[in-house]
């Protein structure tokens, strides 16, 4: 009898289905599977190397910088309501080895060190991202923090509650960099963030990211660009004290690495899985990975379809990694769904300044070999008469020849970010800039000039392509 055989039927009669990770896109799956299938036909378990399950990493700096009151806030279900339906959640259980050919994995507890195998008959690797840290003299020093998940975010605090002096750096100044660069000033740390990039939010286009970085020093960060940072001493006892970039030295009592992340596919790879070109789980439109009947892949782990470069790109967010669970539980309890691929939309937070983007930087338009108009505008969150009126600088690329929007990147206060979804839908739906004039969009003078911000900008950007021939 092979290995799978033994998983359906061995003393019960059900499949089982083994999910590897139990955050958002893993314990998704699990639950939607649920749904599709009862526990007398499918058996679940799920493998979790932490403390927690179904919990929002994208909250963890509004934890830390105490917006969020409790670590428990961020818990979406725990393990106990996923094992009430019957879902035999595994905490502090490591996934070492996937036998693809015998279908089994092999597990560890993380505090015994005891492994095991356990067979399956469908897998689901929903194994994350981790963060990026630099190969440099000091980067596992006590004090050095990368911010992924909730037992990070726990340790990080533990440091900034015992920090004698307020001293914080964060390398890099991406989404993660920046969020955790204002919650440290929400703690009353003095915060310094070191960025490779000539402007923080390397998300957007430069000329919008200026509009971040002032935003940034006007909380009271010190911007420093332009560097890259080549060590982290630490003292005698073993604790971080500087970060050194570009030959000057900045005193840090904690360093929280804010430089991105990589997919999690160390596993995968191993296993002969297929990645892509950033080391991401390739997956067809089901989500299952390449080739394998009987495999789906799902969140930070994989990499996605861009519907407007046509390109496979890895955005590790929450919102995908969700969806990405929908699909794949779906499809492994036995139904049909899938995911056809994303534009990009992200949005962030300085303080009151709102930060948005969707679909191709210029950068990105010229990557793809795409021939590209822009135009910037400025307007105000509201009608300039309305009490609150505040102002917003929107950006839109659209492609020269046929006028098909390509991006859209939005800074402004109150009521500018949730404004990239009209550029979001736009982008998802391939309409021109010309055919986005016409939105029929709500308008009162509390919410929205007559002509809303991104409407402008699409009326900008239709008459430079007009110009343009």
């Amino acid at each position: 009898m092979s290995m799978s055989e033994s998983a359906r039927h061995g003393g019960t009669g059900r499949e089982r289905l083994v999910v590897i990770g139990g955050d958002a896109a893993g314990m998704s799956a699990a639950s939607q599977a649920r749904r599709m299938r009862g526990p007398q036909e499918l058996e679940i378990v799920a493998f979790e190397r932490g403390h927690f399950t179904s919990y929002s990493a994208c909250g963890i700096p509004y934890w830390v910088g105490g917006d969020v009151t409790a670590r428990d806030d961020l818990i979406a279900r725990t393990p106990g309501e996923h094992r009430a339906r019957e879902i035999d959640v595994r905490l502090r259980t490591e996934v070492t080895e996937i036998d693809v050919a015998r279908q089994r994995v092999r597990a560890r507890d993380v505090d015994s060190g005891a492994e095991s195998w356990t067979p399956y008959d469908k897998l689901v690797i929903a194994t994350g991202a981790r963060p990026i840290r630099p190969d440099m003299p000091g980067a596992d020093a006590e004090g050095v923090h990368g911010v992924q998940t909730l037992d990070d975010g726990q340790e990080l605090l533990d440091t900034l509650t015992r920090a004698r002096e307020r001293r914080a750096v964060v390398v890099g100044a991406g989404y993660i960099g920046v969020e955790m660069a204002e919650a440290l000033i929400n703690r009353g740390f003095e915060v310094t963030v070191v960025n490779r990039g000539s402007e923080p939010m390397s998300t957007l286009d430069p000329d919008m990211g200026r509009l971040v970085h002032t935003a940034m020093e006007g909380l009271g960060i010190t911007m420093v660009n332009d560097a890259e940072v080549t060590e982290l001493p630490a003292g005698e006892d073993g604790r971080v004290r500087a970060v050194v970039a570009e030959g000057a030295e900045y005193p840090a009592d904690v360093v929280v690495l804010g430089i991105g992340v990589r997919p999690e596919s160390t596993l995968a790879e191993a296993a002969g899985l297929p990645l892509g070109a950033h080391r991401g789980l390739l997956t067809d439109l089901a989500m299952r990975v390449r080739g394998h009947e009987n495999i789906w892949a799902g969140g930070d782990c994989v990499e996605v379809l861009d519907l407007v470069s046509g390109q496979d790109r890895h955005i590790p967010l929450g919102t995908h990694a969700n969806k990405h669970g929908q699909v794949i539980g779906t499809n492994a309890g036995g139904g049909y769904a899938t995911f056809p691929g994303v534009v990009g939309t992200a949005v962030s937070k300085v303080c009151d300044l709102e930060i948005a983007r969707t679909g191709l930087r210029e950068k990105d338009a010229r990557r793809a070999g795409l021939q590209y108009e822009t135009v910037t505008i400025e307007s105000t969150s509201r009608a300039g008469y309305y009490p609150g009126a505040s102002p917003m600088t929107v950006k839109m690329l659209a492609e020269r020849r046929t006028g098909r929007l390509l991006g859209v990147q939005i800074v402004g206060r109150e009521g500018a970010g949730k404004r990239v979804d009209i550029a979001a839908v736009a982008l998802t739906a391939g309409m021109t800039v010309e055919q986005m004039t016409a939105l029929d969009l709500g308008y009162a003078p509390p919410f929205s000039p007559v002509w809303d911000p991104v409407l402008v900008a699409a009326r900008k950007a239709a008459a430079k392509v007009r110009e343009a021939g």
